[in-house]
């Protein structure tokens, strides 16, 4: 169900989850918990954009690569548990904008991954959230994003 709507919402099935950068893996459970490893807005194989907002990088686009991000975690959530179905909550995330000095809209290009998530999941879509503007991030991606879900225990799931 939950891959349905944002198959409906991207037009497109989700994606695999894009391959680590460095040595640390993409997702890791601890109990009912799930914590992503940062996700770069890769689209395609390829940063969906590169630069500075503030500079290089439009709020409209931050904005939509904060969205990428946001599904690139889901990806990697996936690899995990195999059925997005099973994500109980979405707990928290941490957006880190690549932001020039003065740039101050970093909750705004957080939104486009929020308002996605809670498009998707609805009440259990709704987090608590860090917007943190930073200098420089990998590959000078414009937005990276960790996200912490809680899925359902094994006793609570129906197959």
């Amino acid at each position: 169900m939950i891959e349905q709507k944002i198959k409906e919402v991207l037009g497109s099935d989700i994606p695999t989850a894009p391959k680590p950068l460095a040595a640390y893996i993409p997702a890791q459970q601890i109990g009912n918990l799930i914590f992503t490893s940062g996700q770069l807005p890769f689209k395609d194989g390829k940063l969906a954009a590169v630069g500075k907002l503030g500079y290089e990088v439009s709020e409209e686009v931050g904005i939509e690569c904060a969205k990428i991000s946001a599904v690139n975690c889901l990806s990697a959530i996936k690899s995990v548990i195999g059925d997005l179905d099973k994500i109980e909550q979405i707990v928290k995330l941490v957006v880190f904008v690549n932001s020039t000095i003065g740039f101050h809209a970093q909750p705004k290009i957080a939104n486009g991954a929020s308002e996605f998530l809670v498009n998707i999941f609805g009440e259990a879509g709704k987090h608590a959230r860090s917007a943190v503007g930073v200098s420089e991030l990998p590959m000078n991606a414009p937005v990276e994003i960790e996200m912490i879900v809680r899925v359902k225990s094994p006793e609570s799931q129906t197959f």
